[in-house]
């Protein structure tokens, strides 16, 4: 496919234009934008190819989609903001704040653990009811209610979409503000970034619909897809097919705070949440955290050889993903993204990603409506990434 790309790159980083037709051109792109942005300097912005394909309508500069994904490291930032205030406690029981969640077998799990994805809850046994997904109480109690996978703190598994709802849910509690809210007043709104958990009904921007991959028969399937497709009541298939119904294209859907999955955004607004945190915690007047909490937001806090629910390997910083290489394993390039030593941030299904790597004062961010097989990178925004890093080591 030729697509018309617009926006524009820096002379050093003109390469990545080229990259970034060729998603187009050899790898299945459809819609797409990546920006990039170097010690608060933006040296790309881009976007092109096909926003709706059924209405041929173009990705246009304002266009947003579903981040999936992307939207966790949103919600882990808010968290940590209120670690760096002294509202929450990393190490505190999540009793201290939520005292309804502490049953079940879940007694024990802390702030920290509900950061980590230890926190034993990745996935409800029992049905979600039609449009739960949508209702922010309705999910709380049923993680209150739900029994824990593990027990909390052994072992790290993957919470697809709690995520949202229990890191969340602590971000309610401690600032008495939804997690969307409190996202839009403390960093989107400050850092003028079109990124929102929950669309307000005053904001218009373009939506493009998402686009779900096609498997490749000859594809090889990694263990995670392979449980999912076999064992109905495995924590695979329920954490991805048990969703009440949930359809991300739906305009109401757009409006829940579906923080662990629901975000809604385009390459140039992740790029403004990333930069402050390429930059030691602030950036153009506006701070995040501190110098010191960004550097415990980047370390590693835990690493499984096997994931409790993506069955791969996995690296995680307090919320964030770490680099992934997983490319030696049985379908491992559908569970991989390799990053920067110090990069941290979020891949969301189908292949958009954003983070920042302090290393290099860099922020980035791809986003696109086409979604690849696998939760983590495929080839598109891989080979933006390792251009990107070509370039900044020349």
């Amino acid at each position: 496919m030729t697509a018309n790309i617009d926006g524009t790159t820096s002379a050093k980083f003109a390469s990545i234009k080229d990259e970034f037709a060729r998603n187009f051109a050899e790898r299945g792109e459809v819609g797409a934008s990546v920006c990039i942005s170097v010690n608060g300097e933006t040296v790309v912005d881009l976007w092109g190819g096909i926003a709706d394909p059924a209405t041929d309508t173009p990705w246009e500069r304002d266009t947003i989609s579903i981040v999936f994904s992307c939207t966790k490291a949103a919600t882990a930032l808010c968290a940590h903001i209120l670690v760096d205030r002294g509202l929450l406690k990393l190490h505190a029981p999540v009793s201290e704040y939520w005292p309804e969640f502490a049953k079940n077998g879940k007694e024990t799990t802390t702030v920290q653990m509900m950061l980590n994805h230890e926190s034993a809850v990745p996935a409800f046994r029992d049905p979600v009811k039609p449009g739960g997904f949508l209702d922010w109480d309705y999910m709380i109690k049923r993680l209150e209610d739900e029994e824990a996978f593990w027990e909390p703190g052994t072992r790290n598994g993957y919470h697809m979409v709690n995520f949202g709802w229990t890191v969340g849910e602590l971000v309610r509690r401690v600032s008495g503000k939804s997690l969307g809210q409190f996202f839009q007043d403390e960093v989107a709104e400050p850092l003028g970034a079109d990124f929102w958990i929950g669309l307000p009904e005053d904001v218009s921007r373009p939506i493009a619909p998402i686009i779900v991959a096609t498997p490749d028969p000859k594809a090889e399937l990694s263990p995670f897809t392979k449980k999912l497709l076999t064992d109905p009541n495995s924590i695979q298939a329920l954490s991805f097919l048990n969703n009440g119904g949930w359809n991300q294209n739906d305009p109401v859907a757009h409006k829940a705070e579906i923080g662990g999955a629901g975000g809604l955004a385009n390459a140039r607004g992740q790029v403004a949440m990333y930069e402050p945190l390429a930059l030691g915690g602030s950036h153009k007047g506006v701070t995040l955290v501190s110098p010191e909490r960004l550097t415990s937001m980047a370390q590693v806090s835990t690493a499984t050889q096997v994931d409790a629910t993506l069955l791969a390997p996995t690296r995680f910083a307090s919320g964030f993903m770490k680099s992934m290489d997983n490319r030696a394993y049985p379908g491992g390039d559908q569970m991989s993204a390799v990053l920067g030593n110090a990069a941290f941030g979020h891949v969301g299904a189908g292949g958009s990603i954003g983070f920042a790597d302090p290393d290099y004062g860099l922020a980035f961010s791809y986003t696109m409506n086409q979604m690849g097989m696998g939760l983590l990178l495929n080839d598109r925004g891989q080979s933006l990434i390792d251009e990107t890093y070509r370039l900044l080591r020349t």
